[in-house]
């Protein structure tokens, strides 16, 4: 009996030392080979929402500061081309491409998708984007790579591939005020209304919330560069990634060109008010950060 043990022991043994050697040369060789390019990480290049629209005035950014480096999207969208991905950024946003961009395709997106976890669903999608960054990383190796979709738990990869990491967070994958609902049993988006009923299942929730919150922190820390949306944003990851010396505050990239004010105050009632906010609506300034953090270290950002 024992020496069956040990046998086993020592099978598996040498299996997870052959797996680690193959990873590690799988590692070593595509650091070597690194290409001098800007991965852009976002899986669903077909949202349609501000997320999509932060990746192509990066990328527009980034070719008109340094029109000689490549930019290469991670896409799970089999469909995208070079020319769809360039004509979809003019066509919906208005964002006009020096050049189509490439596209590495990426087929294990479904281990990123709400559908595939009925249960634990944020730490499944967070750990299948694990797989799905080991995925675009061997097939291609920048120098960077950028994350605009909040997949943070890919940054310590990137790192392990040589690659300095940037992000864009439009929302923290979890915050403080999450754990907080959960400790308070507030039944809420997040909180289902038969575990906020139940203070035992309460108190396990608020261990895996707790629990995955330092998780997060920890990879998030890894980013070399972190762009946050809003101040409230902003107030959360520097507490959970505690990193306030890589954080900046860029706001959106918002096209207001087609905002006529003048029609809206012909055909509105005269009694009736009109409120129009677009100041914090910077463009310049997630361009200019997002070309900056490649060009040097002095960022055109608001502190």
């Amino acid at each position: 009996m024992a020496s069956g043990i040990l046998l086993a022991v020592s099978l598996l043994t040498s299996f997870l030392i052959a797996i680690s050697t193959f990873l590690a040369s799988r590692i070593l060789n595509s650091r070597r080979h690194r290409k001098r390019a800007v991965g852009f990480f976002h899986p669903y290049t077909n949202d349609g929402g501000g997320g999509e629209r932060v990746l192509w005035c990066a990328v527009k950014a980034i070719q008109e500061e340094i029109p000689d480096i490549d930019c290469i999207v991670y896409t799970g969208d089999h469909d995208a081309s070079p020319q769809s991905l360039a004509a979809r950024a003019t066509d919906r946003f208005g964002v006009q491409l020096l050049r189509p961009p490439k596209a590495v395709h990426l087929y294990k997106r479904k281990w990123v998708e709400e559908s595939t976890y009925p249960r634990f669903t944020m730490i499944g999608q967070s750990l299948g984007s694990i797989l799905l960054s080991w995925e675009a990383l061997s097939s291609f190796t920048p120098l960077h790579y950028f994350d605009t979709s909040g997949y943070a738990f890919t940054y310590p990869i990137a790192r392990l591939f040589g690659c300095k990491v940037v992000c864009y967070t439009h929302y923290p994958t979890i915050s403080l005020d999450m754990i907080s609902r959960v400790r308070r049993r507030s039944s809420m988006y997040n909180n289902d209304a038969s575990i906020a009923r139940s203070g035992w299942l309460s108190r396990c929730k608020l261990v895996y919330y707790t629990f995955f919150s330092l998780l997060y922190g920890l990879v998030g820390s890894c980013a070399h560069l972190a762009m946050v949306n809003s101040s409230w944003t902003r107030s959360h990851i520097e507490k959970l990634w505690r990193i306030p010396d890589r954080i900046k505050r860029v706001y959106p990239p918002c096209d207001t060109s087609g905002l006529q004010v003048s029609s809206l105050l012909s055909e509105r009632p005269a009694e009736t008010p009109v409120f129009i906010s677009v100041a914090q609506f910077r463009p310049e300034k997630v361009l200019s950060v997002f070309s900056g953090s490649l060009i040097g270290p002095n960022l055109r950002a608001r502190p």
